[in-house]
């Protein structure tokens, strides 16, 4: 699949760029498509640098929550709801915690981070899976919620909006929190659905209605604010809850007499070698999404949107945020790029930056989050995968829009 996107960026970049010079006698496409992908190559380095940061950061301070025992607090909490959502897994079962810390690393926004412990877990749920090459509903059901994007603290997306400038990178918390909501929740509900769990269990409606009662407060709160008081809770938030996790991790771990330095450093470790290696897809993504943008064919693709849009007598702000949502159930990387790309060409908290970021937190990377878990235990026949993370990532993308138009229309 990357493959195809890759290459058809660059094809497709090519075909736009001979029409741009033969049809209309722009002479200087060629030089924009070679000048984007220098621009492109160095602004991947310049990322980079404060990725390696993050990632070890967070990755340092989850080694530290795991040390403490707050993994396995939080897997004993989540216990009785798994057991009422995940039937198929029996209790104290390996799977069980490596879910619990796949959905922390998701939930702090470490995409990359959590992949891997996705993918212990994947092969932890094979281990009771009766055939080698369909999907237990389990195994369904961890991967919709994966691909439906479970961010609770985006702190990836919060530095990427900080290397590009922004005055306030945490201006997007609550936009993404309630926009991941809505698509994780359809996301479950499509599954359940489906494969007819029993969501009127005490258990369930007890965390289901929880959730929806501090939703409907927050909601209810937020309704009676202007638009620069919704920005400057989203900041108060943001900031607020960032720095508690952290404080919150630390003293577990003194409670526990962990050595949090040295587990800290341990787990940095890891974010190093996970930064390191997606250099190569950073500067690949962004320099075909260069090469798209510079020969006008991303133009014309959002043009035809936006006349459709129009057509339908509807605002058309938001067509220009639109990129990240194409890309993203395709490409975390494409995605990726088309964010940053977007926050360049338009601003860093200009209105479709800003949606785009909403709608990169948000959802996820559907097909490639299909590929990789399936494709790393050899599960074949996905059964009713698609569909509902599709329908989760389509919940999420109007969900953004529709926020993002309260938050900052």
């Amino acid at each position: 699949m990357l493959n195809v996107i890759w290459l058809g960026f660059f094809l497709v970049a090519g075909f736009s760029a001979l029409f741009q010079w033969l049809a209309l006698g722009d002479a200087e496409v060629f030089a924009r498509l070679v000048a984007s992908l220098f621009d492109m190559a160095e602004l991947s380095v310049s990322v980079m640098i404060l990725l390696f940061g993050t990632l070890t950061l967070w990755l340092g301070f989850l080694r530290i929550a795991e040390a403490a025992g707050l993994v396995d607090w939080l897997g004993k909490i989540l216990g009785p709801l798994f057991a009422r959502l995940m039937p198929g897994i029996p209790a104290g079962h390996p799977a069980l915690g490596l879910i619990t810390l796949n959905f922390a690393a998701n939930g702090l926004g470490l995409d990359n981070a959590a992949t891997p412990i996705g993918l212990r877990a994947m092969r932890e749920l094979q281990t009771l899976n009766p055939s080698d090459d369909t999907a237990t509903n389990a195994q369904i059901l961890f991967l919709v919620l994966n691909s439906s994007s479970l961010t609770l603290l985006p702190v990836t997306i919060f530095m990427y909006r900080a290397q590009q400038g922004a005055a306030d990178p945490t201006l997007v918390f609550l936009p993404i929190l309630l926009a991941t909501t809505a698509s994780s929740l359809t996301g479950l509900l499509a599954v359940s659905f489906v494969q007819r769990l029993r969501l009127r269990d005490p258990v369930v409606i007890a965390w289901l209605g929880g959730t929806a009662v501090v939703l409907g407060i927050l909601m209810a709160t937020l309704g009676s604010l202007s638009a620069t008081a919704l920005a400057a809770a989203s900041s108060l938030l943001g900031n607020l809850v960032l720095f508690g996790i952290i404080i919150a991790f630390l003293i577990a771990g003194a409670i526990k007499k962990v050595p949090v330095y040295e587990s800290f450093v341990e787990g940095a470790k890891d974010g190093f070698a996970v930064a390191r290696d997606l250099l190569p897809y950073l500067v690949a993504m962004l320099c075909a999404v260069g090469v798209l943008r510079a020969s006008g064919a991303l133009d014309a693709v959002l043009e035809g949107i936006r006349w459709l849009v129009q057509g339908m007598g509807l605002d058309t702000r938001f067509v220009d945020g639109m990129p990240v949502a194409l890309a993203k159930p395709f490409s975390g990387s494409a995605a990726r790029g088309m964010l940053i790309e977007t926050m360049q060409n338009y601003g860093v908290d200009s209105f479709p930056a800003l949606l785009a970021a909403t709608v990169q937190g948000s959802t996820e990377t559907t097909f490639y989050v299909l590929a990789v878990y399936f494709g790393a235990v050899g599960i074949r026949r996905a059964r009713h995968t698609v569909g509902c993370a599709l329908l989760a990532d389509l919940a999420g993308i109007l969900a953004a829009i529709g926020i993002c138009y309260w938050f900052f229309g």
